[in-house]
């Protein structure tokens, strides 16, 4: 089985799985290069299992609907049957207006290859994961493999769920099962603050206000031959101490081998941000290059607070200036 998955045949098998796996740390195609540490074991009862299907629903941003994707290809991870034969992959586009319809879960059931007689119990079964995946405010449901046992009946026997982290007030059941083990520290801190912050496997960080210009901002470095460290997005309302804290948190990556903080001043001004970053470098101990591009309201202002801070800081005239410095900068010091 691919990932963690372990078919143990004996109580002491499961334990010495289980003995194996603790502590270590798992590479998945989810984890990425660098893995996850495992925490939890979760030990499940076996079953008759007489084919091993796939089943998830997620948002799909291309056609603007939630789209339920199913396959016979269960229990290996989809990202593989995708590249390998991808006319496997079946989908339903769900109208938002009325849910999934029963014709579109009867469909479902039929390309499957679901016995005729539990068309109708997998048809319900389909509709009810909809209902929750909506209810529950989740971003994806799936469940792999959703088996089916030797009489025909559907299994979920290994599932998995997101939820969307904007929609977690309305859920306080859900935010009870949150694991921090399962988090980066930095995505927590960063959240404390009202910080919007991605951790990414580049080494350049960015700092910028609004989702837009950091997102403008990762693709003008990728462009330049860079990549960016995160996502930091510190809001149009950001103070100065929130300011320092996005800051320390991007430098607390070993990885960032630079910085670039690019700010458009709307509602944010940049004498704000100026200070801000002016006061977290004088805390934190700096050991990157610092690249900073100000446009707005009182960028003079913030210009004159960076220039007079006395602080090794690279200036930008402009966007594109800013991120083939800090392309540059991170490629020399390696």
């Amino acid at each position: 089985k691919p990932g963690g998955v372990r078919l143990a045949r004996s109580p002491e098998q499961a334990a010495e799985f289980a003995e194996s796996i603790l502590g270590h740390i798992l590479v998945t195609r989810q984890t990425g290069p660098t893995g996850r540490v495992v925490r939890r074991v979760l030990i499940e009862e076996g079953c008759d299992i007489a084919r091993e299907l796939y089943l998830s629903i997620l948002l799909d941003r291309g056609v603007g609907r939630v789209v339920v994707m199913a396959s016979t290809e269960g229990g290996m991870e989809i990202e593989k049957v995708a590249e390998e034969t991808p006319e496997k992959i079946f989908r339903e586009e769900i109208d938002p207006a009325v849910g999934m319809l029963p014709f579109q879960a009867r469909q479902l059931a039929f390309r499957l290859g679901v016995p005729a007689e539990k068309v109708g119990d997998a048809a319900a079964f389909f509709q009810a994961l909809y209902r929750a995946y909506v209810e529950l405010d989740a971003s994806l449901v799936e469940i792999n493999p959703l088996v089916q046992t030797g009489d025909g009946d559907l299994i979920a026997l290994d599932a998995k769920m997101s939820f969307d982290d904007n929609a977690l007030f309305r859920h306080p059941e859900v935010r009870e099962l949150r694991d921090e083990n399962e988090e980066d520290p930095k995505e927590r801190r960063a959240a404390e603050f009202d910080l919007s912050y991605i951790a990414l496997d580049g080494n350049i960080g960015c700092m910028v206000n609004g989702a837009g210009l950091a997102m403008a901002t990762m693709d003008i470095i990728h462009l330049h031959g860079g990549e960016p460290a995160n996502f930091c997005d510190v809001g149009g309302g950001a103070t100065a101490e929130k300011v320092a804290e996005a800051f320390k948190i991007i430098l607390s990556d070993e990885n960032v081998k630079a910085v670039f903080i690019n700010i458009f001043g709307g509602i944010m001004r940049c004498d704000v941000l100026a200070s801000g970053v002016v006061e977290a470098a004088k805390q934190v101990s700096v050991g990157v290059p610092l690249v900073v591009r100000l446009e707005g309201t009182n960028v003079e202002k913030g210009r004159e607070i960076i220039a007079e801070s006395g602080l090794d800081i690279i200036t930008a005239a402009d966007m594109t200036d800013g991120a083939k410095k800090a392309v540059e900068a991170a490629q020399k010091a390696g």
